[in-house]
């Protein structure tokens, strides 16, 4: 049975671990800057079958107007099981008076817009507003 709690560091070889598998390098380069990242975030929540983190969400923002999903993220092993939609139910609850709940995924990314599209979210360009990025 998933169980869905707050964590912290202290799951940050398990979040490595999901990352790794993934194939999101970017989070692995660096154990501190990733620590940090973990303790600087306004909320994470973890999936968690008999204590083993099988996926997580993590936010940031300023928690009254807006707030960014950084992370939604489950064991290839746990998808299509609700989780990654349980997840994101709770971060809303979560955030329930925040005007804005935003993310960014890989406009190519087929099976991740689909997913998005189901649980009621929308594109910037459905909202008619642009999205500006510094990279």
């Amino acid at each position: 049975m998933v169980c869905y709690k707050s964590f912290s560091i202290e799951k940050i070889d398990e979040v490595k671990k999901i990352y790794e598998s993934e194939n999101w390098t970017a989070y692995l380069k660096d154990d501190e800057k990733l620590i940090r990242a973990f303790e600087n975030s306004s909320f994470i929540l973890g999936a968690f079958e008999e204590g083993v983190l099988i996926g997580f969400v993590r936010c940031l923002g300023d928690n009254e107007h807006f707030v960014i999903v950084q992370d939604l993220i489950v064991n290839k092993k746990y998808r299509r099981k609700g989780i990654a939609k349980k997840l994101l139910e709770m971060c809303r609850i979560e955030f329930e008076n925040v005007r804005m709940l935003c993310l960014m995924t890989d406009k190519d990314d087929k099976v991740a817009n689909a997913f998005y599209q189901s649980v009621g979210m929308k594109t910037a360009d459905e909202l008619e507003i642009n999205t500006y990025v510094m990279a």
